[in-house]
């Protein structure tokens, strides 16, 4: 069938009545954004990529540290050390218990000779001690008296060097092994050191 018109005239104006003008805004402006949406993308890429390698060099910087630590930090060198400070520890505790002991020792070793240089005070620098007895003050008597007593029962008193008073007593049990250096007051009575003397025993 022949046509009464020419084609390239029917096509031209079968473009024409499709009106394809606004098809084609909507296609620019479709191409657009994806041209604004492929730079966002590219430009989001470009600062994850960033972010990637800083994190990257951070984490290099950091697993370097760690194996620096590690090699200079071995277990077994920190438990050595850990074990050589417990030793030390008790053997700076034993020493200290030991001069404590020590130091009681001869704390009840004054306490003994400062007992016998009141006897011999009292008893005199001269003549035979039946002579000084005869010499001495009845008081001095009583006093020689009640410190034998209390050494016999473990108690021993120390005299102040200021006033000569009893201003101290060490008190030792030898069923539990204990001494006790009890500072004398005088704002105590004679009554309540007894008492105490007695509770210790």
């Amino acid at each position: 069938m022949l046509l009464d018109e020419d084609p390239a005239t029917l096509i031209h104006h079968t473009i024409n009545n499709f009106n394809i003008a606004p098809d084609k805004l909507a296609v620019s402006r479709i191409g657009d954004s994806l041209s604004t949406l492929k730079q966002a993308r590219e430009l989001r890429i470009r600062d994850a990529e960033t972010s990637l390698k800083k994190l990257g060099r951070s984490l290099n910087t950091l697993q370097s540290q760690h194996e620096e630590l590690t090699s200079a930090h071995s277990s077994s060198a920190h438990a050595s050390e850990i074990s050589r400070l417990d030793t030390q520890k008790f053997r700076i505790a034993k020493a200290a218990s030991d001069l404590e002991m020590e130091a009681e020792r001869l704390s009840s070793q004054q306490a003994d000779l400062a007992a016998r240089l009141q006897e011999l005070e009292l008893q005199g620098l001269e003549g035979s001690p039946d002579e000084a007895a005869k010499r001495r003050d009845p008081v001095d008597d009583e006093v020689l008296l009640r410190l034998k007593v209390y050494r016999s029962l473990g108690i021993d008193l120390e005299r102040d060097e200021k006033d000569g008073e009893f201003s101290r007593a060490i008190v030792r049990n030898d069923r539990k092994g204990d001494v006790h250096v009890i500072n004398m007051d005088k704002k105590f009575s004679r009554f309540f050191y007894a008492n105490y003397f007695w509770q210790t025993l």
